[in-house]
């Protein structure tokens, strides 16, 4: 019984932090890696570059968590969530964050000092995002730059230092993040007018909405093909933009404004695919 007691908690912070959507940022920060190492890196920078992408996220989702719990509670689909649910405490909650963010940082000193350097202003933005939505739409921007930190911050464990070259896959995640964020929230469009909270949803509508994040979706591809020209990638890279393309196209082909339906299909697998397919080909370039 103890044991099934421990197991039932385990699986509830792993629920609390979605482990399972860890395939959105880690590809892309593994597809930094290899390129700032122009190969593989070694087995002690991916494992400290592991250590360090999944310990932030946990630290992040968790502080997203305790930041929202009281809103969770109100709203339908998320009042079943660990906090609101009684299943973690928030006290729980904010020592599994402070023991994340130590974990964060520690893996940062072992990666090289700007890491170091730089892993407060990481964090500062990580947890800043998690009250944007109470005074800007802009929040779903703000979440994809959060999660462009995980390509940024992969280059740099790598080099030791910052480049221009990384930039333009930094910021196609930005905009990629921002666009399936902004599908997401079209769940949530009716809730947040009735309690004050902003998203582009909220903010532009269900129509404007889809055509916003069709743009971020266009911009984020474009951007993809700007980082192949600046790494003189070949055709190899080139025909996994072009299963990039599908996937975006058929993420916005199952959703419109009047069938939300699939929008879990569209949010957890077509953008797992998107990652996962650029980071298979720049291995595949590199190899």
């Amino acid at each position: 019984m103890a044991n099934q007691t421990i197991f039932d908690r385990v699986i509830a912070y792993l629920r609390m932090i979605k482990v399972s959507h860890s395939v959105f940022a880690l590809p892309f920060a593994f597809t930094s890696a290899v390129l700032a190492a122009d190969g593989l890196p070694s087995l002690r920078q991916t494992l400290w570059i592991t250590v360090a992408m999944v310990s932030a996220r946990s630290a992040a989702m968790g502080m997203n968590r305790i930041a929202d719990r009281k809103i969770d509670a109100l709203n339908p689909r998320t009042n079943k969530r660990e906090i609101p649910s009684g299943a973690i405490s928030a006290t729980e909650a904010k020592l599994f964050v402070l023991i994340s963010t130590i974990v964060f940082f520690i893996a940062a000193y072992m990666l090289n000092p700007l890491c170091l350097k730089l892993s407060p202003l990481a964090i500062g933005i990580i947890f800043f995002y998690s009250y944007t939505k109470r005074f800007t739409w802009a929040s779903h921007i703000v979440l994809g730059a959060a999660i462009a930190l995980a390509p940024l911050g992969a280059w740099i464990a790598i080099n030791g230092v910052l480049s221009y070259h990384i930039l333009p896959l930094v910021t196609a995640v930005l905009f990629w993040l921002a666009g399936f964020d902004t599908i997401y929230g079209l769940q949530d469009i009716d809730f947040d007018r009735s309690h004050g909270l902003y998203s582009i949803p909220q903010r532009f509508g269900k129509h404007n909405a889809l055509i916003i994040a069709r743009v971020f979706h266009v911009i984020s591809w474009g951007l993809l093909v700007v980082t192949g020209v600046v790494f003189h990638l070949s055709i190899v890279y080139y025909a996994g933009l072009s299963g990039v393309a599908l996937f975006f196209w058929y993420e916005h082909s199952i959703i419109s404004k009047d069938d939300l339906s699939k929008i879990n299909i569209a949010f957890f697998n077509a953008n797992g695919y998107i990652s996962l397919t650029v980071f298979v080909f720049v291995l595949l370039e590199k190899l």
